[in-house]
């Protein structure tokens, strides 16, 4: 089979580590303003568990089209008071959210994808919308050829047009198209469009040694991260 000519990237957890970003904004927010004592880890892992429940009503078509900064301060609001941070001022909260427009990357990403970029296509296929994605890679470093996803099909992953209209707009058919991530379901979803697809390994996303378990159905490539990738790509390619 011919290499791909483009790949697509999942971003939050395969690309950038969103736990220990947002628990350091968190904590640089709570120093400055002097707000309670909180486990700002543990608000993180709370914040990223309302993601998929506020995706849902969009993807099953009960509510119009919303970005992920309406979605994140919606679920920033409901979590405060558990976290005993109800008092937090709406503009420190409008500042967490977009924290998620300034997530670090993973050690291997920018050199990974410099690498992939010399022989393939490249541009995230993200659920976040066109502004927090260029923000992100403004900060994160990550050079793209295009910016695709959720915003291009007005819904969410693991909806099949979020997929199929970022293959399209890049003017490519799906077996052309190789989707990576950290997550065997983006994957999985990926596939039945009739994308290629590569695991990486992100096995600390959700704190040390607590990432994704690696998929159970059958993918194209499995790297331990993006160098490992690139280099399976070039071999492949003869």
């Amino acid at each position: 089979m011919a290499p791909p000519r483009a790949l697509l990237f999942d971003v939050f957890g395969t690309l950038v580590d969103w736990r220990a970003s947002i628990a350091r904004a968190g904590q640089a927010l709570g120093d400055r303003l002097g707000l309670p004592p909180t486990d700002w880890a543990a608000l993180a892992d709370a914040w990223r568990a309302c993601y998929d429940p506020g995706l849902e009503p969009v993807r099953a078509g009960e509510r119009a089209w919303v970005t992920l900064d309406v979605l994140h301060r919606e679920s920033l609001d409901a979590l405060l008071p558990a976290h005993g941070l109800e008092a937090m001022p709406g503009t420190a909260r409008a500042d967490l959210v977009a924290a998620w427009h300034r997530l670090d990357p993973w050690p291997d990403v920018a050199e990974g994808l410099r690498r992939l970029r010399a022989r393939h296509l490249l541009a995230p296929c993200s659920n976040g919308h066109v502004a927090l994605q260029v923000h992100l890679a403004r900060h994160a470093g990550l050079v793209w050829d295009a910016v695709l996803g959720a915003e291009l099909a007005r819904t969410y992953k693991p909806r099949p047009e979020v997929y199929l209209r970022s293959v399209e707009a890049l003017g490519l058919e799906p077996p052309e198209v190789l989707m990576v991530a950290a997550h065997p379901s983006d994957l999985a979803a990926a596939a039945r469009c009739g994308l290629r697809t590569a695991w990486v390994a992100r096995p600390d996303e959700h704190g040390p040694g607590a990432g994704a378990e690696p998929p159970t159905h059958d993918v194209d490539h499995r790297a331990d991260d993006l160098l490992a990738l690139a280099a399976a790509l070039d071999f492949n390619r003869g």
